[in-house]
This record gives C-alpha cells, structure tokens and sequence, in this order.
C-alpha cells in the first residue's frame, strides 16, 4: 500500500483528502503546517500538498510551501510531489517548479488528481 503525505493548512480539505484517498486504498499521513510535514515525511511514497501554507506569523505563504518543496528534496525524499494550489501562478517559472511532479489548480476534479496519482506511482 502506497503512503502518501497529505500537506494542506485548511483542514475541511485536509480531511476531504484523507478520506477520498483511503477510500482509494492509500494510506494517509496528514500535516498542517511546514514543520509538520518535515516530521512526517518518513518514507511516503507521494507528497500531496497545498502551496500556500502558514508561514511564522500564522498567515498563508506561498513562499513558506516553496520553502518546504526545497526542504523534502533537502531531506533526499525523491517521492513525487503534487502541488494543489489555487494560485498556481505562484509557482510557475520558479525554481521549485522543476523540483516538483505536477501542478493542479485549485478546484481540482477528485477523478483528475487520483489518475495523477496512480501515473506517478505506477
């Protein structure tokens, strides 16, 4: 069974993943913030997570999401690392860009994400 790391600071949407991706026969880590998903990253074979995520202050960042895109690859985790963000802009022409697998904006279609996620882990 394929772990995946599921990286989001809303949890309505954390939560929303979790079940549609156990549902789905993965097993689930979950993380709200930056530090947490350090912690947690262990041995996941996928890393899902939302790219604008609480910075110091408590406020969303998107540099804090591209600080812990560098710090999974600074950690040598070479899993697959979807970013869902609703401002994929963000991200675009950026150097973490080229550190991540794919992009999905925000609303992002169940169906869609899950066959990203079986073409990465496949």
């Amino acid at each position: 069974m394929s772990r995946i790391l599921v990286v989001d600071d809303d949890v309505v949407q954390l939560d929303l993943y979790k079940q549609l991706l156990e549902i789905a026969g993965y097993q689930v880590e979950v993380a709200l913030t930056a530090g947490q998903a350090v912690r947690r990253i262990g041995n996941a074979d996928l890393v899902l997570m939302d790219l604008r995520i609480p910075n110091a202050l408590g406020e969303a960042d998107s540099q804090e999401g591209m600080a812990l895109i560098r710090g999974i690859r600074d950690l040598g985790c070479r899993a697959p690392v979807i970013v869902l963000s609703g401002w994929p802009d963000d991200l675009y022409g950026q150097p973490e860009e080229q550190l991540v697998s794919r992009i999905l904006p925000k609303p992002v279609d169940s169906r869609e994400l899950l066959s990203a996620i079986h073409d990465l882990l496949s």
